[in-house]
């Protein structure tokens, strides 16, 4: 017998928005999904938009549709409805998120549905917060939860050593917060999209 959906293994996948050379946000997201492992409620895994490679949306038909022809976009499908939950790990470009996180939006609809977004946002004295918030609103558009908790990672560059993000206490205590309300509205998320709620 199949489990119940509130109680079968959630899988939380965090994405990696900035795509430059020279970026730090893969070390922040590889931070992510180590904390996020130690939660039992989750199976974390990171999804890096420079690997993924998405060129600029090039699909013929609305994604709401699901009429996909390239095979990068039913990979990605294939990606995100597996997904239960997402964290976005973003720097500040101009007061708001890179492109790439927003073409990886806008890609797909069905898929993103009725699933809790948190944020981790990264920078200088802002710690991304701006990007955070656009993307709040967009996340919001494709009918997903944006949750509260968010982890702001300020003056991010002196947290490096060789290339590895180490955190500090409050960005533990923050990760666990947000992991926290990611594990309550993902199973009752889950529910709702089974009909089971």
């Amino acid at each position: 017998m199949a489990p119940e959906p509130s109680t079968a293994p959630m899988t939380l996948t965090t994405v990696v928005a900035s795509t430059r050379p020279g970026r730090v946000g893969r070390s922040v997201a590889d931070w992510f999904t180590a904390r996020a492992a130690e939660c039992d409620e989750f199976e974390s895994h990171t999804v890096d938009l420079r690997e993924l490679a998405l060129p600029f949306l090039d699909e013929p038909h609305p994604p709401v549709l699901r009429q996909y022809t390239k095979s990068h976009t039913r990979a990605w499908s294939r990606i995100v409805e597996a997904s239960d939950a997402f964290v976005f790990v973003t720097p500040e470009y101009n007061g708001s998120f890179p492109a790439p996180l927003k073409n990886a939006w806008d890609y797909l609809v069905v898929e993103w549905q009725h699933k809790p977004a948190g944020f981790v946002g990264y920078g200088g004295v802002s710690a991304g917060t701006r990007a955070v918030q656009m993307g709040k609103q967009v996340v919001a558009n494709l009918r997903m939860l944006p949750i509260g908790p968010t982890v702001s990672v300020p003056f991010v560059g002196e947290l490096m050593e060789e290339g590895v993000f180490r955190p500090g206490k409050i960005h533990e205590v923050a990760a666990e917060q947000m992991l926290d309300e990611l594990v309550r509205t993902a199973r009752v998320m889950r529910r709702l999209r089974s009909g089971t709620y």
